[in-house]
């Protein structure tokens, strides 16, 4: 055993047992973190217009302090860019993480020199959860590859800025940098498939024993080194054994992943964001995340149905309850309050509190009122690939509202690694998951106002291709799994398959 996984061994074992006793007391830690915020912000611009000073309870706070997109927190985020300190955390921000949203176009999130170790911690803290598990300590001995957006940060209003990801390579751990690829130089490169390239050349004769990224990223990753080997992953990194992974749902890549590396390997899911890092796997043998109590978050939840509505229910931790879709809302030791980051989230468990992610607020699709989300599209995918032994590469899905009644229908664009023998009866079971899970989608199937959903095949790597036209291949960017509109649909129409 070599000297980095000698010494984690210790170190895991003790932050596990911290992480197991933060279980016992996580609504206590809200509390403990909701006062802590309130008194540090009470003096900044946002907390002497909402009367901070005056808060003494959850109560209080809902009262005073409404929820927000980032669109109407823009304001506050202007101010900083002019320079003002005290805004919405003492001081100023020492980043913005810098993200595109959908309808707000570029985002700049603050990231404080109270809330940089929530981000720092929060990953390191999953790994040595696995070790202290698993007793998987080897891995630290080899190479490790985070793929990662670029270190490069320019500077908006003095502050550093740049993609989440590339702010964290700076904060790598120097025990880690030795073990890190791809070198620094690669990882700047802004082109991601010539970056790619460079990885490739980079780790292909390496070592390598733990690889994270966004799934999509990875497979990507895989592609490149099995065209350039012509060998499975688990052959060119034969002590290849823990993979991160994050960003969006594992469940619709994990099946061609795992083909790609040829055995099946440990993996550690994390929910990681530019406003926060919310949770992450602490067991291998338990379901969901483990929701981050004590790290200068405050959580607040909100039943997803109601997002839009004017009056809504605010619940924090300890109300919240198993199996229901809530919206997550956030207040942090970097300024955001009452932030509707727009991920959707489902307890799974309250005893510690572990939950999974199951899309996002503005992906749904509801043109004749079935309020489609994206956990019920996956998980009726998902079922009909397994039944029919398909493989899945990635797809996304659409309304396609006809001026005849009841000739509208959903539209799937799916890419295939591996195509279902019978299309039109493929087609069928994924359209029976969904009524099973979508009772308003059931009964518009069932009375003839909506048709079966439509599977349009789109070539391979098709998806790749349209997110290179629209300038968004690599980066953070995910494809959106539902769209309420048929603008990803008609940009897709020139990748379907003839």
């Amino acid at each position: 055993m070599k000297i980095k996984s000698l010494l984690a061994k210790p170190f895991a074992g003790y932050i596990y047992k911290q992480i197991k006793k933060g279980m016992e007391t996580a609504v206590e830690d809200q509390q403990s973190t909701f006062n802590q915020l309130i008194k540090t912000a009470a003096k900044t611009e946002f907390g002497k217009e909402h009367g901070f000073a005056d808060i003494k309870t959850y109560e209080d706070f809902v009262k005073q302090v409404p929820i927000r997109d980032y669109e109407a927190f823009k304001v506050y985020i202007e101010r900083i860019k002019e320079g003002k300190h005290n805004v919405l955390w003492k001081g100023q921000p020492i980043y913005f993480a810098k993200t595109s949203g959908t309808t707000s176009g570029v985002k700049y999130i603050p990231i404080s020199k109270d809330s940089i170790p929530n981000h720092i911690n929060t990953a390191r803290n999953a790994l040595l959860c696995y070790m202290a598990e698993t007793g998987n300590t080897k891995f630290a001995d080899g190479k490790l590859i985070f793929l990662s957006g670029s270190p490069t940060l320019e500077r908006v209003g003095g502050i550093p800025t740049g993609r989440l990801s590339g702010i964290v390579n700076h904060h790598v751990p120097k025990y880690l940098r030795a073990n890190q690829l791809p070198s620094y130089t690669t990882n700047c490169i802004e082109e991601w498939e010539e970056k790619l390239d460079k990885i490739v050349e980079e780790t292909i004769n390496q070592n390598m024993t733990l690889i994270s990224g966004i799934p999509p990223w990875m497979q990507m990753y895989f592609d490149r080194l099995q065209e350039k080997s012509g060998k499975k992953i688990s052959e060119l990194f034969p002590d290849f054994s823990v993979m991160v992974q994050g960003g969006v749902n594992f469940e619709p890549y994990k099946a061609k992943l795992f083909e790609s590396i040829g055995k099946k390997i440990d993996c550690i899911e994390l929910f990681p964001a530019s406003e926060g890092f919310f949770a992450f796997q602490d067991s291998q043998n338990a379901e969901g995340l483990l929701l981050n109590t004590n790290s200068g978050i405050f959580y607040e939840f909100v039943p997803a149905s109601e997002i839009f509505n004017d009056n809504l229910t605010r619940l924090s931790l300890k109300d919240v309850k198993v199996g229901e879709n809530y919206a997550l809302i956030i207040n942090n030791n970097a300024g955001l309050w009452g932030y509707n980051i727009g991920d959707t989230v489902k307890f799974v468990s309250t005893n510690p509190y572990r939950l999974v992610v199951t899309g996002r607020t503005k992906h749904f699709i509801s043109a004749f009122g079935e309020h489609v989300i994206g956990e019920e599209v996956e998980a009726a995918l998902l079922k009909a690939a397994e039944e029919e032994n398909v493989q899945v590469t990635e797809f996304t899905v659409a309304p396609m509202i006809a001026d005849d009644a009841g000739k509208s229908f959903h539209e799937w664009f799916v890419e295939f690694e591996k195509q279902p023998a019978d299309l039109s009866l493929f087609a069928k079971k994924v359209d029976d998951n969904l009524r099973a899970k979508n009772v308003y989608y059931d009964d518009l199937v069932g009375g003839n106002i909506l048709q079966q959903l439509k599977i349009s095949t789109i070539h391979k790597n098709g998806f790749i291709d349209y997110m290179k036209s629209i300038g968004k291949l690599g980066g953070q960017n995910k494809m959106p799994r539902l769209s309420n509109d048929r603008k990803i649909a008609d940009e897709l129409a020139e990748f379907i398959e003839n």
